[in-house]
């Protein structure tokens, strides 16, 4: 688990939902899932030490921000967004008024973790346009792509994204 309360609480559920343990990260750890929250909260060292990772040391990144290069380029991502706020963090909802700040939750780590445990994994059906990603079908990607994610090349992300213009005014 890297540094960090959303890392720390994403590695939790990582290593339940794997089976694994969850452990502090170390740079120089083979054959290891580091799980990131979000890489664009880490700091300087961290970051360094992930562009360097060693072989069979794979980063999964669940919310990459595709208008500013990550710090380091994860293996396995989530989510590409704009913007990301992890709903144990302060956030905004609706309310009767407008808009209204929620606090964040403070409850212990290990208890949000159990939490996203817990949640129902029930695929979701789809819009009936696109093909559905079942479970063989990513099994066959993982398959297919496994050798590359801890001997592949990991350069660093020069790009922010599908749109030359990806800084918004």
């Amino acid at each position: 688990m890297l540094p960090g309360r959303s890392n720390r609480i994403l590695g939790l559920a990582t290593a339940e939902v794997l089976g694994l343990p969850a452990e502090p990260y170390a740079s120089q750890r083979r054959d290891t899932v580091v799980v990131a929250y979000d890489l664009d909260e880490i700091d300087d060292d961290v970051a360094d030490s992930l562009r360097e990772r060693p072989e069979g040391q794979i980063l999964f990144e669940h919310a990459t921000c595709w208008t500013d290069p990550p710090v380091a380029a994860d293996d396995v991502s989530t989510l590409l967004a704009q913007t990301v706020v992890a709903p144990w963090g302060t956030r905004l909802r609706m309310g009767e008024d407008g808009p209204e700040r929620v606090p964040p939750d403070t409850r212990e780590e290990a208890e949000i973790a159990a939490e996203i445990v817990r949640s129902d994994a029930t695929p979701d059906p789809g819009d009936g346009e696109t093909p559905t990603d079942t479970d063989a079908m990513f099994s066959a990607f993982v398959t297919a792509t496994a050798q590359g994610w801890s001997t592949g090349p990991r350069p660093n992300i020069a790009s922010p994204g599908p749109v030359p213009s990806s800084k918004f005014a």
